[in-house]
C-alpha cells in the first residue's frame, strides 16, 4: 500500500473533532461558544455566577471523562500494535494475551489488600501473564500463533478466576465498584486517575515511540533481526515493557475494555499501511479518538449509563471473527 502523507494527517488529528462533540454532548448539552467561554473564564480566573454549573459539568466530570477515556484507548490500542509487531500475529492484544486480566487482578488485589498502588500491582501482574502466555507458547525455538493465543485464553481465565475469588472475599462496598469495573467504565473518571496512571503511560508511550522503527525489524522476525545487528530478545523484553506499562496502567483506572488494542492496529493499517514509524503515532490518535466516541455514545445512547467495556465487546468480537476467517490457516503452525 503506497503511503498517503493525507491519510496520515487525518488520523493524527482524528481526535480533535470528537472531543470537541464529546464535550457538548450529555444530560447538560454544551454549545461550541459556551465551551470557548468556559475555558477563558477558567484561564482569566474569571468565573461569573452563571457559569458555575457549566464549569462543574465541563471541568469536574465531562473533561476528565473524555481524557481518561483518550489515555486509555490510545493506551490499549498503542499495546496491541506493539505486541502484534514483535509476537508476529495479527490476532494478539492485551486482552487476548491475558495482560488485561492479570493487570486488573493486580489492580483488585492492591485495592483490597496489598499496601502499593494499583498501578505498580497491575504492572506487576500484567507482565507476568504476558510473561506466562509466551512461556507456554514457546517450544522448538519458536512460537506459534495459535498456541500464543491459547495460552493467552488460559492465563485470561486463570486470572479472572482468581479475580471471582477476591470478590468473594471483598468488603461489600467494594464489591460493586470491582463488578462494574471488570466490565469497562470510565464513569469514576477523575483528575487523580489521570495523575495517576500519567507517568506509567507517558513512559511507555515513549518507549514504543522510540523503538517504533525497530518493530519493523522485528516483525521480520529473529533471524533478520540479527543479520540486521539488532539482539531480538532484549529489543524484544523492552518493548513488552513498554506496552505492559500502558496496557496495565489503564486496566487500572479504567477496568477490562477489551479488543481495542486487536481493532484498532488493523484498522489504522488498512488506511496507511504497515509502518510502525507511521503506524504508531496513528494509532495513538485514533485509538484515543475511538474510545472517545464509543463512550460519548455509551453515556448517551440510554437514560442509564453502559460500561464502555460491553460496547468495545460487542464491536471486538465479530472483528476477531473477521481476522480469524481473513488469516491464512497456513500460517498458523
Amino acid at each position: 500500500m503506497k503511503f498517503s502523507r493525507f491519510k496520515y494527517l487525518l488520523l493524527i488529528i482524528s481526535p480533535i473533532p470528537i472531543i470537541l462533540i464529546a464535550l457538548m454532548l450529555g444530560a447538560y448539552s454544551l454549545t461550541f461558544n459556551q465551551i470557548t467561554h468556559l475555558f477563558w473564564s477558567k484561564i482569566t480566573n474569571n468565573i461569573a455566577d452563571t457559569q458555575i454549573q457549566g464549569h462543574i459539568i465541563l471541568f469536574q466530570v465531562r473533561l476528565p471523562r473524555i481524557l481518561l477515556a483518550f489515555l486509555s484507548g490510545m493506551a490499549f490500542s498503542t499495546s496491541g500494535a506493539a505486541f502484534q509487531a514483535i509476537f508476529h500475529n495479527p490476532l494478539v492484544d492485551s486482552y487476548v494475551l491475558g495482560l488485561g486480566s492479570g493487570a486488573a487482578f493486580g489492580a483488585a488485589l492492591a485495592l483490597i489488600y496489598l499496601p502499593i498502588s494499583s498501578q505498580i500491582a497491575a504492572f506487576i501482574f500484567g507482565l507476568i501473564a504476558v510473561g506466562s502466555a509466551y512461556f507456554i507458547a514457546y517450544k522448538d525455538n519458536e512460537v506459534s500463533h495459535i498456541s500464543l493465543i491459547l495460552s493467552g485464553i488460559m492465563i485470561s481465565a486463570l486470572f479472572t478466576s482468581m479475580l471471582s475469588v477476591l470478590q468473594i472475599f471483598a468488603d461489600p462496598l467494594k464489591l460493586q465498584s470491582i463488578v462494574y469495573w471488570m466490565m469497562g467504565s470510565l464513569h469514576t473518571a477523575t483528575w487523580d486517575k489521570i495523575y495517576s496512571s500519567l507517568p506509567f503511560m507517558i513512559i511507555g508511550i515513549t518507549i514504543l515511540l522510540n523503538k517504533r522503527w525497530k518493530l519493523n525489524i522485528l516483525s521480520l522476525g529473529d533471524k533478520e533481526c540479527k543479520s540486521l545487528g539488532l539482539n531480538p530478545q532484549k529489543e524484544k523484553l523492552i518493548v513488552i515493557i513498554g506496552a505492559t506499562m500502558l496496557a496495565s496502567s489503564a486496566v487500572s483506572v479504567s477496568g477490562i475494555i477489551g479488543l481495542v488494542g486487536l481493532m484498532i492496529p488493523h484498522i489504522v493499517r488498512m488506511i496507511i499501511g504497515p509502518d510502525n514509524r507511521f503506524l504508531i503515532p496513528s494509532v495513538i490518535s485514533f485509538g484515543g479518538a475511538f474510545l472517545v466516541l464509543v463512550d460519548t455514545i455509551s453515556r448517551n445512547i440510554a437514560s442509564y449509563e453502559i460500561p464502555v467495556g460491553i460496547f468495545t465487546t460487542l464491536i471486538g468480537v465479530p472483528f476477531f471473527i473477521y481476522l480469524l476467517r481473513k488469516t491464512k490457516l497456513g500460517g498458523w503452525q
